[in-house]
């Protein structure tokens, strides 16, 4: 092999070592129960990312975000322009909890068969974390820098809202978002590859310019107490079940944004397909999109889906009070619409209340920032084409949004046709492609070294 001049045989690029780093950081049981008592192995997986960065140079801060254990890890590196806004890179070292048994590999094993990297957080998002170490060692390594200074953020509590990382930072530690105009984390820069009008296909990186506002309601209705073999009318248990089961089945109003409109327009564009908001078969034509017409279809209207319910201590008393939970998550623009129809749903005798209210994010497909993400992406992949989407869940984004930083999802992936991606999240066997995270890694570089 001849390496071109200046380049040394002994170069570790980002894709020489991002399937082991990816791999370790799985090893580490980041789960988050929701509990902070339960909550484990963030503080431990935050000192090794920061070991990782500072064994080439790096000089990193270790914060613990509102209680012990909840470990965060930042890092920047100078940029040739001073003058320009910084360039946030984020990723959460939490992950929701596996069962093993319900798995095909232990899901903290990290283990590496069959081209893929197997467990919790695979996709969700250790990939994304392991890309960054890989391409922010590699520049310290080198010696390079960035056009613009770029700010490495590794954050914990991401799967539950943030409480205790990127909402407590932004709250308590808003220096270290000093001169940031810009970010980019999860869930955005994928492959979609979907048929063409000729017969071929055609792959379509998603990038993420918005994202459903996240809400969780606790609905209370409140009855008379009593004995279960009498007849009652004033039944906590009944009128709970009845509002949930109202809510449930309801279907809100097609509401079209623009960052929907745009991808629709452009999967279209390249299919054929004729995505009729009218048409009773729309879902169907979704449906052809594969795994990711789930997402797709539950950024076309609000949603809101029960998720728990509590009554009750013993079979043959009927109790005072009963409560459900409902995860809702609400597109742009439409909380105060979102509620009204909630309102009318549940009824005058169930009161709600907020456990978790935040802020839907949106931004637009444009701008240098969105021109070198295309260009780093076709760079690797010179037929493929960018496209913006909505996501149907929530990231860290919606905390560093609250200091006006335009947030993107870009997380670089080129993956199999036939890999339903959306289920991975939260799914069992989690996994990621290993050609995939190389690929990400090399574009990742490619954009970070242009931006």
């Amino acid at each position: 092999m001849t390496l071109p001049q200046g380049e040394r045989s002994d170069r570790i690029r980002p894709e020489d070592e991002v399937v082991d780093l990816v791999s370790s950081l799985i090893r580490f049981d980041t789960s988050n129960t929701g509990e902070p008592e339960t909550t484990k192995g963030e503080a431990e997986c935050a000192h090794w990312v920061a070991a990782q960065l500072e064994e080439v140079g790096y000089e990193t801060e270790y914060i613990e975000a509102g209680a012990p254990g909840r470990g965060n890890v930042f890092a920047r590196l100078k940029g040739a322009d001073p003058s320009r806004g910084a360039l946030l890179i984020h990723g959460h070292l939490d992950v929701v909890p596996a069962e093993p048994a319900d798995w095909s590999v232990h899901p903290f094993s990290g283990a590496v068969e069959d081209g893929y990297v197997w467990g919790r957080g695979a996709v969700d998002m250790k990939d994304m974390v392991g890309m960054t170490l890989a391409v922010a060692r590699h520049l310290k390594r080198e010696g390079i820098v960035p056009p613009r200074d770029l700010v490495f953020a590794f954050v914990s509590d991401e799967e539950h809202g943030g409480t205790y990382g990127c909402q407590w930072l932004v709250d308590h530690r808003p220096d270290l978002f000093e001169g940031i105009t810009e970010a980019i984390g999860e869930v955005g820069g994928f492959s979609l590859t979907v048929p063409t009008r000729d017969g071929g296909e055609k792959r379509l990186y998603l990038i993420e310019t918005a994202e459903k506002g996240l809400s969780w309601m606790r609905l209370e209705a409140r009855g008379r107490a009593g004995h279960g073999s009498m007849v009652h009318d004033d039944n906590a248990v009944t009128a709970i079940a009845e509002a949930v089961a109202r809510l449930g089945k309801h279907q809100f109003p097609i509401v079209l944004t623009p960052s929907v409109a745009e991808f629709l327009a452009a999967v279209s564009e390249e299919t054929g397909y004729e995505f009729d908001l009218d048409s009773p078969d729309l879902d169907g034509t979704i449906a052809k999109l594969g795994g990711i017409a789930r997402i797709v279809g539950a950024t076309l209207r609000d949603t809101a889906n029960p998720t728990m319910l509590k009554a009750g201590y013993k079979a043959n008393v009927i109790p005072a009070t009963a409560e459900a939970m409902v995860d809702c998550r609400v597109l742009p623009g439409r909380k105060e619409a979102f509620e009204r129809e909630v309102d009318e749903l549940i009824g005058p005798n169930v009161t709600r209340t907020w456990e978790r209210d935040l802020p839907s994010v949106q931004t637009t497909f444009d701008g240098d920032l969105v021109d070198a993400m295309n260009a780093a992406l076709l760079a690797a992949d010179p037929g493929a084409r960018t496209v913006p989407y909505m996501m149907s869940g929530g990231t860290d984004a919606k905390a560093f949004s609250r200091l006006g930083i335009r947030c993107f999802g870009f997380a670089p992936l080129r993956l199999p046709p036939d890999l339903d991606f959306a289920a991975l999240f939260h799914g069992v066997d989690e996994r990621v492609p290993v050609d995939a995270l190389q690929f990400g890694a090399k574009v990742l570089h490619n954009f970070l070294t242009k931006c």
